[in-house]
């Protein structure tokens, strides 16, 4: 069995130390570069199942290379990035949010946390994600039909998504807090619902994560995402797909 592999990106020797060998004793596999120049230059080559970045990394910092991996091309740039910070505002989780992490650990942390923050992230279906234990002359599964509304198109099973043809970049989490609501067109869906149908994060009090990550969605998905038609937010309650659009 292949152990799922990880990269850490942090400069503190001492940190990566306890956490590769923590990590190691869970049942992962460990890669550690200490700053973002070598592990732009490692993604280059290499696609993790998993991004664990500091946010004050020597020379380009994490929110910089956070930025750099979801330009990259290809799957790389879908990669989940879990971002650590000894930065203890609320808004400076925001922002690292709206640079593309699909999640953020304060420092400092216990590793349970951050082991289990892992097994989250990781449970959260990925566009690789494939039975290994199939006969070779297994028949493959059935495709399912695309999801589409009006020039929106979501494809399930190659997880893509494109308005009018073009191509929309969204993180895995961003993917997966879409189609919830995709698949339930027209009904209004609280925080609380939509979290639990992901799965894989627990609901903080007060957690402005996920409307983080809608704003996000909007910004790919629709034609002006300060007047939205797709995503429609519902005050007090979530948010609603509208099954009928332009």
């Amino acid at each position: 069995m292949t152990l799922p592999r990880l990269l850490l990106i942090d400069d503190d020797i001492r940190l990566a130390a306890m956490v590769v060998d923590y990590l190691k004793a869970a049942g992962y596999a460990l890669d550690h570069v200490g700053d973002g120049e070598q592990a732009l230059a490692r993604l280059a080559h290499e696609v993790p199942q998993l991004v664990i970045l500091d946010w004050m990394l020597p020379g380009l910092d994490g929110l910089e290379v956070c930025r750099r991996i979801r330009m990259l091309p290809g799957a790389v740039a879908r990669v989940p990035i879990l971002m650590l910070s000894a930065k203890g505002d609320p808004m400076d989780r925001i922002i690292g949010l709206e640079m593309g992490a699909d999640d953020y650990l304060p420092k400092p942390f216990e590793p349970r946390e951050l082991l289990a923050r892992i097994r989250a992230v990781l449970r959260r279906p990925m566009p690789t994600d494939l039975p290994t234990d199939l006969p070779v002359d297994a028949p493959a599964p059935p495709e399912r039909a695309p999801l589409r509304f009006g020039g929106l198109e979501i494809d399930r099973d190659a997880r893509t998504v494109s308005v009018e043809r073009r191509p929309c970049e969204l993180t895995a989490y961003q993917f997966d807090l879409l189609l919830v609501l995709a698949e339930r067109a027209g009904r209004v869906l609280s925080r609380e619902q939509i979290m639990e149908a992901v799965r894989g994060r627990e609901l903080e009090a007060f957690d402005r994560s996920i409307d983080v990550h809608m704003g996000r969605i909007r910004q790919a998905i629709e034609a002006d995402p300060k007047a939205p038609r797709r995503i429609l937010t519902v005050r007090g309650v979530g948010y609603v797909f509208a099954k009928q659009q332009d």
